[in-house]
């Protein structure tokens, strides 16, 4: 491949574009590898297709090589699927709808479980079928609110997702497990520093989830893991252990006069200042903060529902709706219209609508919270005795420091990073809905089992470029970039043809190869083009070459050579491998 900048559709920029909000955004605009076409929709130009096929490219061997078939469907549903399986009302806002001429209602498909379960329905008939995967790389469309970090939140996207198909649960486990390790190596040679983490699995159903996460600051993300163990999750999957509470006697609930103390902070200063039983050592963690909050359901009323959880600590809105999905929250606010809830002063004691609470709301636990009566609360409000949650649910914030989980020795530590990659164990969650039974070995039916392994293709474009750049410009992967070499014709003077001609003899050793053969523009703007484009090896054909010398260059190292302009297709055979 011998690519020619002279005549190729690239245009570089020396500034920061404005709506450019993080790096791999502003380089992959500025590198001319993308351009937007419509809010959270880009444009791939031919270095940047390059790079997506290249990693395109990297996925399809390594499916390939875990016996992965791949297939193509369209991105236009029909509506009856998703009416069945009840994603068409889960995904509520989140899917783009249309109608056709005759009023018929379609999607622009976010994901393809309901696809792929009905194919392999109409296909297969018998065990011999099994075990069977199936992939494709598809362009998908989700229609987010507010679209954001050019390729890492956008309306439409290209994914890679696959499914594998058993007859028995250990089958489904084996299979989890061969993609895990695919993933792995795929991520490895795309040069993304990842970690796999304990995730929810959402709308998308099943039970066993994990997701890959790239680590960058810029990450919506965010995950912990463990100073003592091996331990990582998505903090909307981190589960908090339960506190053992001694067996004892306490006090009686006891109500007092808290007048102005709509606030934990105000609260925990006017119960000090009173020593309210005795004690002048009240902290924010001894309070029961009880937050309502409107539950918007698909398809149905929304409900009014309460969050019980210490008072040092805030609902975290993600756990919560992760916790409740496919619903959503917003923060209640119509107290007019619910009387029995007093603003700043709610308790758990005989509410009128469910209520939830942290695990630390252990039974046997006594706290100081809302007396349900304005400028009232109570002490020694013992869970199990003067109230009942209807359940737990993880909705608090995690934060560093906390206990973990998995061993209960470590801390947790907090980090961010990009989803690249999420696995699933479905089960028969879609088997069922469809139905799909083929026959077993022993001539009765037997239900499929399913698991669904996404890549963000695109997205991990934009995260390798997060990973791997410089305050000169983008520093991509060998296996990813655009090119093996660059060839720059720093000046006049025979120098272009020179440069064509060493660029002709690479192509032919097998190395792909960019030559920058622009005419009247100078050495120096070349050099910057080619540290904003990224590309490692680079070879100056320039001053030298009248005594058969050209200048290799490491963009990744800085490293600098002068070699004879003979020896130059051997050197970049020998360092491209």
């Amino acid at each position: 491949m011998l690519l020619r900048m002279s005549t190729m559709l690239l245009r570089t920029l020396r500034e920061d574009p404005a709506d450019a909000e993080v790096p791999s955004h502003r380089l992959l605009l500025r590198a001319g590898y993308i351009r937007r076409a419509a809010p959270g929709g880009y444009a791939w130009l031919p270095l940047g297709k390059l790079v997506l096929d290249r990693v395109s490219r990297i996925i399809r061997e390594e499916m390939s090589a875990i016996g992965g078939q791949e297939v193509a469907f369209p991105a236009l549903l029909p509506r009856d699927p998703y009416d069945v399986s009840g994603r068409w009302t889960e995904y509520g806002d989140d899917i783009f709808t249309l109608k056709d001429r005759r009023g018929a209602e379609f999607l622009l498909a976010p994901t393809h479980e309901e696809m792929f379960t009905l194919l392999v329905q109409d296909m297969t008939s018998s065990y011999r079928d099994f075990p069977l995967t199936l992939f494709q790389i598809q362009t998908k469309f989700r229609d987010e609110a507010r679209p954001r970090a050019g390729l890492l939140r956008g309306r439409e996207f290209l994914m890679k997702d696959a499914y594998s198909f058993d007859l028995s649960d250990a089958g489904l486990a084996e299979a989890y497990d061969r993609h895990r390790a695919a993933y792995q190596r795929i991520f490895d040679r795309l040069g993304l520093e990842h970690t796999i983490v304990s995730a929810m699995s959402g709308a998308m159903g099943g039970s066993a989830s994990e997701e890959f996460l790239a680590s960058a600051d810029v990450g919506e993300d965010t995950f912990v893991g463990c100073t003592a163990c091996d331990y990582a999750a998505n903090t909307e999957a981190v589960v908090t252990p339960v506190p053992m509470v001694a067996a004892r006697e306490q006090a009686a609930l006891t109500v007092h006069d808290t007048p102005d103390t709509p606030t934990i902070a105000s609260l925990v200063d006017l119960a000090n200042d009173r020593a309210l039983e005795g004690r002048t050592d009240w902290t924010a963690a001894d309070t029961l903060k009880n937050v309502v909050v409107t539950v918007h359901h698909p398809g149905r009323e929304d409900e009014v529902l309460a969050i019980g959880l210490p008072g040092d600590r805030e609902v975290d809105l993600k756990r919560l709706e992760a916790a409740l999905s496919p619903a959503t929250v917003t923060m209640f606010d119509d107290f007019a219209a619910h009387p029995d809830l007093v603003k700043g002063y709610i308790g758990p004691q005989d509410l009128k609508i469910r209520y939830l609470a942290d695990p630390r709301v252990a039974t046997g636990t006594a706290w100081l919270t809302g007396a349900n009566q304005p400028g009232r609360h109570a002490t020694s409000v013992v869970a199990g005795r003067d109230f009942t949650p209807d359940g737990t649910i993880e909705a608090a914030e995690v934060r560093a420091g906390d206990p973990c989980p998995a061993c209960g020795t470590g801390q947790l530590t907090i980090r961010r990073g990009i989803e690249i990659a999420h696995i699933f164990q479905l089960g028969r969650r879609y088997t069922d809905v469809f139905k799909v039974d083929v026959l077993g070995a022993d001539g009765k039916p037997v239900r499929p089992t399913m698991g669904c392994y996404g890549i963000g293709v695109s997205r991990a474009v934009a995260s390798i470029a997060e990973q791997h750049h410089d305050e000169r410009g983008l520093l991509w992967p060998d296996e990813v970039a655009p090119a093996d070499v660059q060839v720059i014709a720093a000046g006049k003077d025979g120098q272009v043809d020179a440069a064509l001609a060493l660029a002709a003899t690479l192509v032919e050793q097998g190395l792909r190869v960019l030559v920058d053969d622009r005419p009247q523009l100078s050495a120096g703007v070349k050099f910057t083009d080619a540290e904003l484009l990224g590309i490692r090896r680079i070879v100056v054909v320039g001053r030298r070459l009248a005594e058969g010398i050209a200048e290799v260059r490491d963009r990744r190292t800085g490293e600098r050579r002068d070699v004879p302009l003979s020896d130059v297709p051997r050197v970049m055979t020998e360092v491209a491998g």
